[in-house]
């Protein structure tokens, strides 16, 4: 089965989701649908009970419910329950919540978006541009991050091509990279900026956002035109690229006169929830 692994938001939360290209249905981590709709402290323990009172009332629905490997908070593959559409609405129906009715609403149309994707890509862009503004991103943000994860994928595809195969070896060549141009590994970054379970690249400022990404497509023109076949090969081409990234900053820190290696994280410069209802009405008003 070909699996292709996103998050959705759905208000500010974040939901795990698998797309099957094969069956071309999406899977969600029920554990994070749990989360949405009970506001719990402990949104596994919770599933853990439900699930195991589900069993014990005969429902089918949950012996038939999918594992799957999805990324954790800390950035490891751990199996996790999901379910397919079908399955969460009768898996919400022993939810009570009042956010029920929209969440499935909002699956219904996380389903038939996906579908509209697959026949024009520029939705994917389109969706996740509008999940970004929802958060308070400012535009000029949202663009560097859109190229920068446009940047990402072309540099894992190459990677694929060249053999690389594993997470683990995707995670090495991107803490080897990041760490070449900036000086600090992937968890010392995200130490530095006070982040926890939270994605470093959403936390970038738009300088760092752009150093990275030229240190990505660097050494995806590099990977090109080498045709890297082993994974020292791979580990030196990943380094090019940090380096090249390492003395753009560098130049540019020399005119600054101070690093552009910054503590900020989103929540420093997001637009807060009271602007976003003044854009919103401002809008209207127009």
């Amino acid at each position: 089965m070909s699996q292709q692994e996103a998050l959705k938001l759905f208000e500010t939360k974040k939901v795990r989701t698998v797309w099957d290209n094969e069956k071309e249905k999406w899977y969600f981590a029920i554990v994070d649908v749990v989360a949405v709709l009970t506001d719990s402290v402990n949104p596994r323990a919770y599933w853990r009970k439900l699930k195991q009172r589900l069993i014990e009332e005969g429902n089918q629905t949950v012996t038939n419910c999918h594992g799957f490997k999805l990324t954790a908070a800390d950035g490891k593959k751990r199996l996790t329950d999901v379910a397919d559409t079908e399955q969460l609405f009768r898996i919400i129906q022993s939810i009570p919540s009042p956010k029920a009715e929209p969440f499935k609403i909002w699956m219904s149309q996380v389903a038939n978006a996906r579908l509209e994707q697959l026949q024009d890509p520029e939705k994917s862009i389109d969706q996740a541009v509008k999940d970004y503004k929802r958060l308070g991103y400012s535009d000029k943000w949202i663009t560097q991050r859109i190229r920068s994860i446009e940047a990402r994928k072309e540099l894992t595809d190459e990677w694929q091509r060249g053999g690389v195969k594993t997470g683990q070896a995707f995670a090495m060549l991107t803490d080897l990279m990041l760490r070449t141009w900036s000086g600090l590994t992937t968890r010392e970054y995200k130490d530095y900026k006070g982040l926890h379970k939270e994605s470093l690249r959403d936390n970038m400022t738009n300088i760092e956002i752009a150093l990275n990404t030229l240190a990505e497509v660097s050494a995806t023109e590099l990977s090109k035109q080498k045709n890297p076949k082993r994974i020292s090969q791979h580990r030196n081409i990943a380094m090019r690229g940090g380096e090249i990234a390492n003395t753009a900053r560098k130049e540019l820190e020399k005119d600054l006169g101070k690093s552009v290696i910054s503590s900020a994280k989103a929540s420093d410069y997001l637009i807060s929830d009271n602007d976003v209802k003044l854009l919103d009405g401002d809008e209207n008003e127009q």
